[in-house]
């Protein structure tokens, strides 16, 4: 069922629900006469169908296919959808079977809304959020959530993660209409909490190492323990992340033993 988040605006929400992604991927469906669509998800041909329809209730014609980054749950429909609706499909990454790659802060008109494409790597480093710039509305992907928080990857780095989301305050955002989950109608008072989140993190981190727990997965059951154990391996690839950086920031150092990495304090810390 196609919602409408602003007149011009319709959202579908892919049937791929997870613990990984919430009830599923969101499609969004924007313009007025001319359309895009952003995120087709994965490829399920009950929603591409989905997507069909929906561009048909807002009575428009499709132009191009927009996509945040290249994760599994995001991409592979656009290439379905592609061979259906006949558009040019646009990411940040010359990804092959991709006809656009779109640059930081390029600029495009979309049924007459100004529309710009942000690079906002750190959850994946190919990621891009699309703002709607008179309306001060971002398509925020996997950057910001409707519930919960996000992970950061193998191909994801926290310290970028962290200046993306520190890019977003001065846009005075009115809405964010995000990758997964609901619409968030309080934006910079969810972007500040998502960074004070990763401080904290960083902080119980710290004080972990500081106890003499010292293995990811040790870290993961101290500082996890109220959540879901079936989220620990997404919960170990965000320890990870702040782990890489906290390397790199020299805060933390490393040693082998028994052929597993051990994170310790650096010497000043």
């Amino acid at each position: 069922m196609l919602v409408r988040d602003l007149p011009y605006v319709g959202r579908l929400t892919a049937p791929n629900p997870s613990l990984m992604t919430g009830k599923g991927t969101n499609t969004y469906i924007f313009g007025t006469g001319d359309l895009a669509i952003v995120d087709p998800g994965p490829d399920d041909n009950d929603h591409i169908a989905a997507i069909e329809a929906g561009i048909e209730e807002l009575g428009g014609t499709p132009v191009l296919i927009l996509v945040t980054h290249s994760h599994l749950d995001h991409l592979p429909g656009a290439f379905s959808l592609q061979r259906r609706i006949g558009v040019p499909i646009a990411t940040y990454a010359p990804i092959l079977g991709v006809d656009i790659a779109l640059r930081h802060d390029q600029r495009l008109t979309i049924g007459g809304h100004p529309l710009r494409a942000l690079h906002t790597p750190g959850h994946a480093a190919d990621h891009l959020a699309f703002l709607l710039e008179e309306e001060r509305v971002l398509f925020s992907g996997d950057l910001i959530v409707g519930e919960g928080t996000v992970v950061i990857g193998r191909d994801g780095e926290l310290d970028e993660y962290l200046r993306s989301l520190e890019s977003l305050l001065p846009l005075d955002l009115q809405l964010i209409l995000p990758g997964h989950g609901p619409t968030i109608t309080d934006p910079r008072a969810r972007i500040e909490g998502y960074i004070a989140h990763r401080h904290e993190r960083e902080r119980e981190i710290l004080d972990a190492i500081a106890a003499e727990i010292s293995t990811i997965n040790e870290i993961v059951e101290e500082i996890y323990a109220d959540v879901d154990p079936r989220l620990y391996p997404a919960a170990a690839q965000s320890v990870d992340a702040h782990l890489r950086k906290l390397v790199r920031d020299r805060r933390v150092g490393t040693y082998l033993e028994d052929g597993v990495t051990h994170y310790e304090l650096a010497g000043d810390e």
